[in-house]
Formats: C-alpha cells, structure tokens, sequence
C-alpha cells in the first residue's frame, strides 16, 4: 500500500517539475527583451517554489501513516519473558 502511495507522489513531483521546465523553456523561446524574460522566470521561480513547498508538505502528510490516539509501545512489564 506504501508503494502506490509513493509512486503518486512521484507522478505529480513529475508533472509539476515537467510544468515548470516547459512553461522556463516557453518563455525563453518567446521574442521579448532579455529584462521581461529574466523577471518572468524570476517570478515564475518563486512561485514554483512555493507550489513545490506546498504539494510536498501536502504528499508528506498523505503519506505519513494515520494512527488513532497516541504512539504507544507494548514493554511487556514485569511478567515479561
């Protein structure tokens, strides 16, 4: 089960990173002035990385295991053997 957990959170790393690579190249690719270009993928790095910031906390927390209560461990006590 941990496994099909992973692999989704890869597949949207994925497609988020893919994203962000074609929408860079799209805007170096376009004929403006190197100043409108640079601040674009300024602007457009930034807030990659707070989406980036966001699904990974997001993909942490669906992943991270549910328990009910609180973490606790069975010693045995002192009947243990």
């Amino acid at each position: 089960m941990s496994t099909n957990n992973d692999n989704a959170a890869a597949a949207v790393i994925a497609f988020v990173s893919g994203a962000v690579i074609g929408a860079a190249a799209a805007l170096l690719l376009t004929p403006k002035p190197g100043r409108e270009v640079r601040e674009k993928l300024t602007d457009l790095g930034e807030s990659a990385a707070e989406k980036m910031k966001r699904l990974a906390r997001e993909a942490k927390f669906k992943v991270a295991p549910k328990t009910k209560g609180g973490d606790y461990q069975y010693d045995g006590g002192d009947a243990w053997i």
